[in-house]
């Protein structure tokens, strides 16, 4: 195992599929962390069962979840050297984290994002508008910071010191592309590396609602907007 390398895994209402999620996560993390985000089924007992930590966060957001994790590690003594978070939702590969961490340790890249690339995305894995918010964010985010980036996906590593230089806020559907955005401010080294992606096991929260898209884009695009005037 790797003290170096831990995996915080939002899951609100997953008992269907954390359980596969942490245990095809390879051995080669230090700790898995489970954080149920307002669950009202079994999420918490299977998540405890294939061998994570489980924490309880009752403010139902996806950064309310990543900020409780975040907050977990900030209390122990042996603080890791990278941070990857993954979807509770087995939509990702998790045995792909070593691929997601490799450009960090290999060639001291700060921050790596799992980029949905087409070829490798199975037919119906990603809604509409969760496609059309991809490729609108990342469009505004080249034209208005020069970024190179083609997703916003969960499934992502950061150095662990460059995570908490970020500050991170939002405790939404924001989270990911706060990260993104502050991380190209302060100028962190960056690269996507691509990752397969399969329909997800359960009904998506937010690209599965109409109200919870509408909102999820509305964050982002706010997110976008607030720092092009920085």
């Amino acid at each position: 195992m790797n003290d170096q390398i831990v995996v915080i895994i939002p899951a609100f209402n997953e008992e269907a599929s954390i359980g596969k999620v942490v245990q095809e996560i390879p051995v080669n993390v230090s700790e898995i962390i489970v954080v149920s985000n307002n669950s009202t089924d079994n999420t918490a007992e299977v998540a405890k069962h294939a061998g994570a930590t489980v924490l309880f966060e009752t403010r139902k957001g996806y950064g309310y979840a990543c900020l409780k994790g975040m907050d977990y590690i900030s209390k122990k003594i042996q603080k890791p050297e990278i941070v990857v978070f993954i979807d509770g939702d087995y939509s990702d590969y998790p045995a792909e984290l070593t691929q997601i961490i490799e450009p960090i340790i290999e060639d001291n890249i700060d921050m790596v994002i799992g980029s949905r690339v087409r070829r490798w995305r199975e037919n119906g894995a990603m809604t509409f508008p969760q496609r059309f918010g991809n490729w609108l964010a990342t469009s505004l985010m080249k034209l208005l910071f020069n970024a190179n980036f083609s997703d916003l996906g969960p499934f992502r590593a950061i150095k662990y010191s460059k995570l908490l230089q970020l500050n991170m806020q939002d405790k939404t559907y924001g989270w990911t592309v706060e990260m993104q955005l502050k991380a190209i401010k302060q100028k962190f080294s960056y690269i996507e590396v691509p990752v397969h992606y399969k329909n997800r096991i359960g009904v998506s929260k937010v690209s599965g609602t109409i109200k919870g898209a509408i909102f999820a884009g509305v964050k982002i695009l706010t997110w976008i907007f607030k720092y092009s005037f920085k």
